[in-house]
């Protein structure tokens, strides 16, 4: 919720800090949310390794009392600079991705695992609900006002989790920390023995570059081709969390006895494509809602994907595998960002060769087709 609740308001934002052009603010975004990444990247593996060894519950609840901090430093930021130094912080405390899901992998009986991934996948899509339907509404009262919410939601958040969040690590699967395994390359070296691992990885990597064409464009992409204002910027992200929170939350434990993980990948991907050349195209708002629900059906592929992996690997690894992927995740939010406005900003500036809004979605479509032959052709059989 509170990474929703900034997304209405963060153009506007950007341009009060800055001044210039709106395809300038896209750019800014774009590194502001890459070095938000690079710092999931980096640290990733290091939490999902101290997770391992100190347990699940201290590194979740410091580093989400850090985040309540971060967001108040982000609300009063009067330099862009201030904002970038925020987003930092805020890309190591985010990091604990890898410690939730880790979390769940623990109290998940292998049979469970696609479903409750699925859960991950549920409760963003539920904070995309409220999130951004918030920010919206609150980004007229003020580009800062947001920020103060989402402040206060983590600091709830805080306390929730030292009133009802348990301890899953015991001594028979404490690990101890070892060092190659805290950063993102030693981390892929030892997850990379699993079988099929750098495949799936490779899937998985493409497959996130592709998605995170929604956040790192949508904004822009909605105000420069439909005229949208933050309002309805926030309803749209809205109608696509409750999609995205009814596929990953509901519908994929109805698909997955009936699929199984594999074609559940399979289908994802062949689902994201359709969707993503289709917003590339489309000129009519109304049109792109109603197409909204649709192209949240692809989201059953990395739990999928996760359920896989998390099969494969031993019960005191599943906080390294959890890493990994954290990792590689960020390296897909480090260059969806610049890759993603960039491809914006070159068919939207007054002298680009045409104009076409809807380019980046169009990059995110063959990335999904290059994933799908490389699951196709390389991925194990089982």
């Amino acid at each position: 919720m509170g990474i929703g609740l900034i997304l209405p308001v963060l153009p506007d934002l950007i341009l009060e800090l800055n001044g210039g052009t709106l395809a300038a603010a896209a750019i800014w975004g774009g590194v502001l949310s890459t070095s938000f990444a690079v710092m999931q990247f980096l640290c990733g593996p290091l939490l999902g390794a101290l997770s391992d060894r100190y347990g699940r519950r201290p590194v979740l609840l410091v580093s989400v009392g850090i985040m309540a901090v971060d967001y108040l430093v982000m609300a009063v930021a009067g330099t862009i600079w201030l904002l970038l130094a925020a987003r930092i912080v805020g890309g190591i405390t985010s990091a604990t991705q890898s410690t939730a899901t880790a979390f769940l992998a623990d109290i998940s009986a292998p049979h469970e695992k696609a479903a409750r991934f699925g859960l991950v996948g549920a409760s963003f899509g539920m904070g995309f609900v409220l999130g951004p339907l918030m920010g919206g509404l609150l980004g007229e009262m003020g580009t800062r006002a947001p920020f103060y919410a989402a402040a206060a939601l983590s600091a709830l958040n805080l306390l929730l989790g030292l009133l009802v969040l348990p301890e899953t690590v015991t001594e028979a699967t404490r690990r101890p920390f070892r060092r190659a395994a805290a950063h993102p390359l030693g981390a892929l070296r030892q997850i990379g023995r699993l079988d099929g691992a750098r495949a799936l990885l490779t899937v998985f990597f493409l497959y996130q570059l592709a998605f995170y064409v929604y956040p790192a464009t949508w904004a822009y992409f909605t105000q420069a081709r439909f005229g949208w204002d933050p309002g309805l910027i926030g309803i749209s992200l809205a109608v696509f969390g409750v999609s995205m929170a009814a596929v990953q939350g509901g519908l994929i434990r109805l698909v997955q006895p009936r699929l199984g993980e594999r074609r559940m990948v399979a289908a994802g991907l062949v689902l994201s494509i359709g969707a993503f050349t289709t917003l590339s195209v489309l000129t009519s708002g109304a049109a792109v809602l109603a197409l909204i629900p649709v192209a949240a059906l692809g989201a059953i592929t990395p739990p999928a994907l996760q359920s896989i992996m998390s099969r494969a690997a031993r019960d005191d690894e599943q906080g390294t595998l959890q890493g990994v992927l954290t990792s590689v995740n960020a390296v897909a939010v480090i260059l969806a960002p610049l890759v993603m406005t960039w491809t914006f900003a070159a068919f939207t500036h007054p002298q680009a060769p045409v104009d076409f809004p809807g380019a980046a979605f169009l990059l995110s479509a063959l990335l999904v087709a290059t994933a799908l032959a490389v699951f196709a052709r390389r991925a194990p059989a089982r």
